[in-house]
């Protein structure tokens, strides 16, 4: 196994240290408690969709940035239209679900032993606003968290990695990014930072093409391979 040097840990959090669908579903039923399992999966696609297009519009400088929040209620607003509510509370009460998601069952216990090693950074799409509410809902363990928002743009761009880089004080090259979404990584590695491929139900896994440094099954499975290659 190739040797690491790492001085800090980087997560994802979206996916990767909570399931983003998961959450988003609860909050579809509330709104349509009539809807069954396949009804509420195409109005979570629907979410999905527009907040992939308008983040990609935004990265294109076809839109200009604006955070989280505003995509989330946008979302909510094209899954109400689409299941016929159209109760303003009800949608603003979707649009929050974004921020109630659970953690992966190894999440919390994955992060609380890496933190005796590592300082850990999350560095999440999600607005500042929407990952406190995020972070504490999932019971998250941070030395530090860092929005995207910060930067004005989203991962993968360039600039929201650089985030991490500043507060850490360290190359990039000594830094770790985690998560479940191989197009993320890619973003990091294009800055200088080493990877590592965490799998997770909802993830985006590796191509062939794809070289990261560490893959896990798991938080548990990444502590003990870091245990071995630091």
């Amino acid at each position: 196994m190739t040797k690491l040097e790492i001085d800090a840990v980087v997560f994802d959090v979206l996916g990767t240290l909570v399931d983003e669908p998961a959450g988003i579903r609860a909050g579809i039923r509330e709104l349509a408690p009539s809807l069954d399992d396949p009804g509420i999966q195409q109005l979570l696609s629907l979410w999905q969709q527009h907040i992939d297009r308008e983040q990609r519009r935004i990265l294109d400088g076809v839109r200009p940035y604006v955070t989280s929040d505003v995509l989330d209620l946008e979302a909510a607003r094209v899954v109400a239209d689409a299941a016929g509510v159209e109760d303003p509370d009800a949608v603003a009460e979707l649009a929050l679900s974004g921020r109630r998601l659970p953690p992966w069952p190894d999440t919390v216990a994955g992060l609380a032993r890496l933190a005796e090693r590592f300082p850990l950074i999350g560095l999440s799409n999600a607005s500042r606003t929407a990952l406190l509410e995020l972070n504490a809902h999932a019971g998250l363990r941070w030395h530090q968290a860092l929005s995207a928002e910060e930067a004005r743009t989203y991962k993968p761009d360039p600039a929201v990695y650089q985030l991490a880089v500043t507060v850490s004080g360290r190359p990039p090259g000594r830094l770790l990014m985690v998560a479940a979404h191989a197009w993320d990584l890619r973003g990091a590695q294009g800055l200088g930072l080493r990877t590592a491929y965490v799998a997770r139900p909802v993830g985006d896994p590796p191509t062939s093409a794809d070289g990261f440094d560490l893959h896990a099954d798991g938080l548990a499975g990444l502590a003990d391979q870091l245990g071995r290659a630091q």
